[in-house]
């Protein structure tokens, strides 16, 4: 085998990495692919083995949050033979059709806990206690959405099992799925420490299963700056600071925080929910995801991007802007939740 030298009789050296876009600097190029829609972005990593890094860096997502550029994107838990699949929803903001059904799912959480909270803050999606060999547990795993991979959080103060989460002003509140005098505790991403938050023993209830969060006001609700608690209804969200709740019936209402009543959310007629459903805050939009028993074997996940605004004499009002099935699973599975994760 020969090797070919230079003139002077050394072996040439390596080229250099070729640039991302001819003729500009690789800053340059990243700036441009973060004005791009994530909705592009497998067909982007395509095109080249350095576009695909590019694509996945750290300073890619770094420029997209100075430059504002950021978008959401919904996840959806499903539970399928005892354990739990993630997918993400690949939706494109401009054309308001039904997003691309998941092509794959995400990686699996190193452990599958029974009853877990849920909470997404920023980039990441936070899995809270659960319990493992029936023991509540007080880990917390972290999934960053955009390296697709997880990492062990620091540990709550206890054990918990079917406790609810929100985010509050950047921090996490956790509350109930436990008997001890710390039924509620917040998170601080930034410092990585958990602290205790006080609570009057009447709104203590072990299984707290749903949370939500109005106007600064988390919990069940836990009011973060006058330190008051009250209830709060199951499958729940926040859209525009009105609280959203759907009956099996496929009816929704929206709470009067100001006036502390429940009214109809008119414009929107929703199927009859069989099985269960989950809604969540989509960029100002509610969106309800359900289950449907679709034909032979499979169960149909279906969901609606709903478009809410209150009307001047208060009354709540909306139009569907698309809805339809996104997914569909073995029948047994039965959606967990539905998170929106911004990056």
């Amino acid at each position: 085998m020969t090797t070919t030298t230079t003139s002077g009789g050394q072996p040439p050296q390596p080229s250099a990495e070729p640039r991302l876009i001819p003729d500009l600097p690789d800053d340059v190029s990243i700036n441009c692919l973060s004005r791009i829609p994530r909705y592009y972005y497998p067909k982007l990593s395509l095109v080249s083995r350095s576009w695909r890094s590019a694509i996945t860096s750290s300073a890619l997502f770094t420029t997209r949050s100075l430059l504002h550029t950021t978008q959401t994107s919904l996840y959806l838990i499903l539970r399928i033979n005892y354990s739990f699949h993630w997918y993400p929803l690949l939706y494109n903001c401009h054309s308001r059709k039904i997003p691309q059904k998941p092509i794959f799912s995400l990686p699996r959480i190193p452990f599958q806990p029974v009853g877990p909270a849920f909470a997404a803050l920023g980039p990441k999606i936070y899995v809270i206690g659960g319990s493992i060999n029936k023991t509540p547990s007080n880990s917390m795993w972290v999934y960053d959405c955009r390296f697709n991979r997880w990492a062990e959080g620091p540990r709550m103060m206890v054990g918990r099992e079917f406790a609810a989460a929100g985010v509050v002003n950047g921090k996490i509140y956790v509350l109930g799925g436990c008997l001890v005098d710390s039924w509620a505790e917040v998170f601080d991403p930034d410092t990585g420490l958990w602290a205790p938050v006080p609570s009057p023993i009447e709104v203590r209830e072990n299984g707290m299963h749903a949370s939500a969060v109005v106007e600064g006001r988390g919990g069940v609700v836990y009011d973060i700056g006058l330190g008051n608690w009250g209830k709060v209804s199951k499958r729940a969200a926040v859209v525009r600071g009105v609280l959203y709740c759907c009956d099996y019936l496929g009816k929704i209402r929206g709470y009067d925080v100001e006036k502390g009543v429940w009214k109809k959310l008119k414009g929107v007629r929703l199927p009859i929910f069989s099985c269960g459903a989950t809604m969540v805050n989509f960029d100002g939009r509610l969106c309800v995801v359900w289950e449907k028993k679709g034909s032979g074997k499979e169960v149909e996940i279906k969901c609606a991007d709903i478009e809410v605004w209150k009307e001047e004499d208060g009354k709540l009002d909306g139009r569907i802007l698309w809805s339809g099935v996104i997914l569909k699973v073995p029948n047994g599975a039965a959606i967990v939740h539905c998170m929106a994760a911004e990056f």
